[in-house]
């Protein structure tokens, strides 16, 4: 599976990718402010200004510019740190987004080590319609493949 896949049964959504990186390697991709490097592309937008206090409890924040140069900003909790295998946090915009408002969701990082490398996998539920729920199955397909694409350029 060296592209993305994503579903989502209108609640929940799963998407999913293997790359071929140890799951520390892919772990700390996308829990630290390596973030900044892949997660976005500039016609699109981009991660910037990425603060993580990666533990039970601690906080999250990452600023989404726009490539008009609007900050859309978004934040969490982190409930469940289990370095590299998985990681449970909030998710909520500060802004209105279209499809789910200020709704926080629940996010789970999973890292599954297989022979050929890492099956990373995203759970996202507590949407609250189903139209937010499609749109972020789309967007964590894209953005499980800027993953992909960052580490097997051997970043």
């Amino acid at each position: 599976m060296t592209q993305a896949q994503s579903v989502t049964d209108g609640e929940t959504v799963l998407a999913a990718v293997e790359i071929a990186v140890p799951p520390q390697r892919a772990f700390d991709a996308m829990t630290s402010a390596e973030v900044e490097e892949w997660w976005g592309e500039p016609n699109l937008y981009r991660f910037t200004n990425w603060r993580s206090d990666l533990k039970v409890g601690g906080r999250w924040q990452v600023d989404i510019r726009l490539p008009d140069g609007s900050i859309l900003p978004a934040s969490g909790q982190y409930l469940l740190v289990e370095a590299p295998h998985r990681v449970t946090m909030t998710r909520r915009y500060e802004w209105d987004h279209p499809t789910l408002g200020g709704q926080a969701t629940r996010v789970t990082y999973g890292f599954e080590p297989f022979a050929g490398g890492t099956r990373v996998i995203v759970r996202q539920e507590e949407f609250g319609s189903p139209e937010a729920a499609r749109e972020h199955a789309d967007g964590w397909q894209r953005t499980l493949d800027f993953l992909h694409a960052y580490l097997t350029a051997g970043r």
